[in-house]
């Protein structure tokens, strides 16, 4: 099989330019936030000068908008230089402050091709119950089917039946290879024996979903780093990806969890979810300034298309308000 024709039509995950809509369906995605947030700051600066009080002012609203502290200093800093003590319109300070949320962001933006890799493209997803993890893995699979790859999932959440369910669901929607275990089987022997059937079976990417109990913290870890020996016996370069699935709509929560799965998982790239459910949206920003991974992938909605690759600039103006 050759993927070089289905990557050179494809404009979905893991190609720089959006379909068509994309940029209009994350400013509306967005809109929670970007009420929250642009109402407070144009009704707060538009044609008055800005003085350092305005900007203090400007800066507690960024961290309530969940930008956190760090971030918030930084962009009002910068927000200052680039209109202090002058008078501007609407879209004049809405441009400003995109600008310098964009600035913090830019650098942090990460790209997820697994038809780039090695085959199989071992990927591993990482999350706590409820963040998407699943769907994101879904959604995924459904992409790359759709140009052309050969994809096996993997149902490495052995204690949940609804997930390994709901998996199976998403592996025939996209027309993909499925493999699982009986409930409370060994994780790591599954993510084994797929590794194994994805080389027999010329799989292009293999795609392991992963249990996310974080009541049970250190055996959720151990199990964890367990799949990730396990695969390393089979190619010392794999998994090739570890992506971590966080929910935006737990706010400055998903920092504690880049936290916890960060340190342990060996993450490569952060996918933000369910930002359209939210007025926090602004928690990307701490949470790529205090990951080691870039964020690669963001979510604004349930559809297949919904999930796009993260573009620092245009998240920061639908963020704002403004269109991309």
């Amino acid at each position: 099989m050759t993927l070089a024709p289905a990557r050179a039509k494809s404009t979905r995950m893991t190609d720089a330019p959006k379909k068509p809509g994309w940029f209009k369906r994350l400013t509306e995605g967005l809109s929670r936030s970007s009420r929250q947030m642009s109402d407070q700051v144009v009704s707060a600066f538009v044609k008055k000068p800005l003085d350092q009080a305005m900007l203090d002012e400007l800066e507690e609203m960024l961290i309530e908008a969940d930008l956190g502290p760090k971030a918030a200093g930084q962009i009002a800093e910068a927000f200052g230089k680039a209109r202090f003590g002058r008078e501007a319109g609407e879209d004049e300070v809405k441009e400003a402050l995109a600008e310098a949320i964009g600035d913090q962001l830019v650098e942090r933006q990460g790209r997820f091709d697994p038809l780039a890799g090695p085959r199989p493209y071992v990927v591993l997803f990482v999350g706590v119950n409820g963040s998407g993890k699943t769907t994101t893995l879904g959604k995924i699979a459904a992409d790359l089917t759709a140009r052309g790859a050969k994809v096996l999932i993997a149902a490495g959440d052995t204690f949940r039946a609804a997930a390994v369910e709901q998996l199976k669901i998403w592996a025939e929607r996209a027309h993909a290879g499925f493999i699982s275990r009986p409930t409370g089987a060994d994780a790591a022997g599954l993510a084994f024996d797929a590794f194994e059937q994805a080389r027999a079976e010329g799989y292009d990417v293999l795609l392991i979903d992963t249990a996310g109990r974080l009541q049970n913290k250190s055996g959720l870890m151990d199990e964890l780093l367990k799949i990730v020996r396990v695969l390393k016996k089979l190619d010392p370069e794999a998994p090739h990806e570890t992506l971590l699935v966080l929910d935006a709509t737990v706010g400055r929560n998903a920092l504690a969890q880049e936290n916890i799965f960060g340190n342990v998982a060996g993450v490569t790239g952060i996918v933000m979810t369910k930002l359209d459910g939210t007025a926090r949206g602004g928690v990307l920003v701490p949470v790529a300034q205090a990951s080691d991974a870039p964020i690669k992938l963001i979510g604004v909605g349930e559809g297949i298309d919904d999930l796009q690759p993260f573009d620092a600039r245009a998240f920061s103006r639908s963020l704002v308000g403004l269109e991309a």
